[in-house]
């Protein structure tokens, strides 16, 4: 999950100037950092990187992989094209958001789990849509893809707060494995599905100014 936020958060960046979804993904893959070193080094619940931990994922959890997601990927489904200050507000409204909740979770106890299974359940709808047009455009593999990571993502926020995997261990060794995997797995499969949709709107663009060319001469 590291390799691929870092590696394809760049990516949208240098190849799409999709400030959006390149910065979630490496928000995500610095999230993912911190918990490998906070894992490794056994640090406890008095380490920054334990705030840190509770921080990154109230503000992914909330916002990045919600509203920052969709607005990213409206790029190639509506040419929404954000302005800076929008990409600057909306981060933003996700860090206010992450710290709020990093401070008042405990105090919203099953109310904080409600929240993230109904803005999962607003982005998930989006998605299905994402790979609906996919599908459309005739990217079918890229659609079943998106698909796939999308009902992935969706189980692992369904369990997220509510279901304890038989044979699991105290620091949800198993949870936590298939958990990463799968977002390592939905980010790359976006990246491509997004290069997919972003290629076919240009190639359209180019067929139709082709066609505004030749009526022109004729």
């Amino acid at each position: 999950m590291v390799v691929v936020g870092f590696t394809f958060g760049w990516k949208f960046i240098k190849e799409f100037r999709n400030y959006l979804l390149g910065l979630e993904w490496i928000i995500v893959a610095t999230s993912g950092s911190n918990f490998f070193v906070y894992a490794a080094v056994g640090a406890g619940e008095d380490s920054p990187m334990y705030t840190a931990a509770h921080f990154l994922d109230a503000f992914s959890r909330s916002v990045g992989i919600t509203l920052i997601l969709v607005m990213g990927l409206m790029a190639v489904t509506h040419r929404y094209r954000p302005s800076v200050a929008v990409d600057v507000g909306v981060f933003a409204f996700a860090a206010g958001v992450g710290l709020v909740l990093q401070i008042f979770g405990e105090e919203l106890g099953r109310g904080l789990a409600v929240f993230y299974v109904v803005v999962n359940v607003l982005t998930t709808l989006f998605l299905l849509y994402f790979s609906r047009r996919l599908w459309a455009a005739g990217a079918k593999g890229m659609a079943i893809g998106a698909g796939l990571a999308t009902a992935a993502a969706f189980g692992i926020a369904s369990i997220y707060d509510y279901v304890h995997i038989p044979g699991d261990d105290a620091a949800h060794t198993l949870f936590y494995t298939a958990a990463l995997s799968t977002w390592g797995f939905q980010m790359c499969m976006y990246y491509f599905a997004y290069r997919a949709l972003h290629r076919l709107g240009e190639s359209a663009d180019a067929e139709k100014d082709r066609q505004v060319h030749d009526r022109a001469d004729v």
